[in-house]
């Protein structure tokens, strides 16, 4: 069965860096757009970034342009985010998803998904 794990949340200070990891499993993941996404109580799941299926184009949300690097293992079984500069504002539940597509931007466009890792910024 089609697993992905992430791991690596936790407390940074503002300003700080941290780096996520979302191990997939259960089936093969190389052809698939891989993604991350947040989400606060009470708000909407939002795009945070994504990497295409072959690994050549990454798409971000604006509001992480320039601090946010998503990237994949040679293997395609792993998929990173490297959040520096981080913000009190972006406290949220980070998510890895997979989609069987090109590329996606949009949560209907992902058909698996992680269970989630708490990543909190302090001010």
């Amino acid at each position: 069965q089609a697993q992905l794990v992430e791991s690596g949340g936790g407390l940074v200070q503002a300003g700080g860096p941290l780096r996520l990891s979302c191990a997939a499993s259960g089936r093969t993941f190389g052809n698939y757009v891989m993604g991350w996404f947040r989400q606060t109580p009470g708000q909407e799941r939002e795009f945070v970034a994504a990497n295409s299926w072959s690994g050549g184009s990454t798409y971000y949300a604006d509001s992480v342009k320039g601090r946010f690097t998503i990237s994949r293992d040679n293997a395609k079984t792993t998929v990173y985010l490297q959040m520096n500069s981080l913000k009190p504002e972006e406290t949220a539940v980070y998510f890895c998803a997979a989609g069987d597509r090109v590329y996606g931007l949009h949560l209907h466009e992902y058909d698996y998904w992680g269970q989630g890792t708490q990543v909190t910024v302090s001010s």
